[in-house]
């Protein structure tokens, strides 16, 4: 990443930041004699994801757009076509022109089966809402905006262990057999990009045990934040040079 030094680094520095948090809030809130059930704490919580959202902001910053256009903490909530709005977690906004809208998601286990159900309905359903929304001119703009999602998933046996599928009735596509929630998150997330849904996306994976020192894995090269950025990058630039 030539343009972006360091990337690597602070990619790094973001895994361990999600750990951290995460074991703090549990930390927190066990002591404050609260009980949430399984892992649950740590995401009611928030924060864990704010060390990659920094990354992609300042991503946005070098391609030459001001502080302002960039929203990361308020003002994140942009119209629906389906529901009256939907809050993001980073929308960038320009003289009144909307360049980029992104998702960051995590999912740690037990509960892989429903959380997955539910991270692929909320994922379609989002993008399919905020084009329709595009496309019947809730933006005011022409500029077509740059829709991304980024993943981390807990590196653990549950997650990489294949899973059954029940077909009562009919045949799942032939990909879906025998694929574990890291392989299903894979096809979700390259599906979304292919099916434009997404401009692009970026999924990692870490394990409980090396992912406080910030180790990780980038388990498809299509999806590598490198990929990720660079796509956001070309947007915005592309913007900038225009107007």
């Amino acid at each position: 990443m030539k343009r972006f030094p360091n990337q690597r680094k602070r990619l790094a520095e973001a895994v361990s930041h999600f750990w951290r948090t995460r074991d703090e809030q549990q930390t927190r809130q066990s002591g404050a004699g609260r009980r949430d059930q399984g892992s649950r704490g740590s995401v009611t919580g928030g924060k864990q994801m704010d060390a990659f959202v920094s990354i992609v902001r300042d991503v946005v910053l070098k391609c030459g757009l001001s502080p302002g256009s960039i929203h990361t903490a308020a003002h994140l909530e942009l119209p629906g076509y389906f529901r009256p709005e939907k809050k993001w977690d980073l929308i960038v906004v320009e003289s009144r022109t909307l360049l980029a809208v992104v998702e960051f998601k995590s999912q740690i286990g037990p509960s892989f089966s429903n959380n997955f159900n539910n991270r692929c309905e909320e994922a379609i359903g989002s993008a399919q809402d905020i084009w329709t929304a595009y496309r019947e001119g809730a933006f005011s703009t022409s500029h077509r905006p740059w829709l991304g999602y980024l993943m981390m998933l807990e590196d653990c046996p549950r997650s990489t262990s294949p899973v059954a599928v029940r077909q009562p009735h009919f045949q799942v596509f032939p990909e879906f057999l025998e694929s574990s929630y890291s392989t299903r998150y894979q096809l979700l997330m390259t599906k979304l990009v292919r099916e434009r849904l997404y401009d692009s996306a970026c999924f990692l994976m870490s394990t409980r045990n090396s992912g406080p020192k910030g180790r990780f894995s980038e388990p498809n090269t299509e999806l590598s934040f490198q990929h990720f950025v660079a796509s956001l990058a070309g947007s915005i630039t592309s913007y900038v040079d225009s107007a």
